[in-house]
């Protein structure tokens, strides 16, 4: 039953990691960029969509389907390293347990 016990700790200790990552992620802004820059987005750490910022220059008669383009591949971009700061997160929960069968993977 020794076995049972350290197992059980292991468990609690990673509900505890996960808890605090969850919270460390929420804090988390992540930006995404397109155009060189001329479109930047913030989204946090819950995907929820914070901020925008448009370079003046794209702001002619004429630019908005390229606007929208930019604003597409900028969400794309902070979307995807979203992903990959949760996945990073979730691994360093997961420990050496990451992998086996049974743990989600990231």
């Amino acid at each position: 039953m020794k076995d049972l016990g350290s197992l059980m700790k292991q468990a609690q200790q990673m509900q505890a990691k996960l808890q605090e990552a969850q919270a460390r992620l929420a804090e988390t802004d992540i930006e995404g960029s397109a155009g060189g820059g001329m479109v930047r987005l913030v989204l946090k750490g819950s995907g929820e969509l914070a901020r925008v910022s448009i370079d003046e220059s794209l702001l002619a008669p004429g630019e908005g389907e390229i606007v929208a383009d930019l604003i597409v591949a900028a969400h794309a971009d902070a979307r995807k390293k979203l992903e990959a700061t949760q996945s990073e997160m979730m691994r360093d929960v997961a420990g050496p347990l990451a992998g086996m069968p049974g743990m989600p993977k990231f």
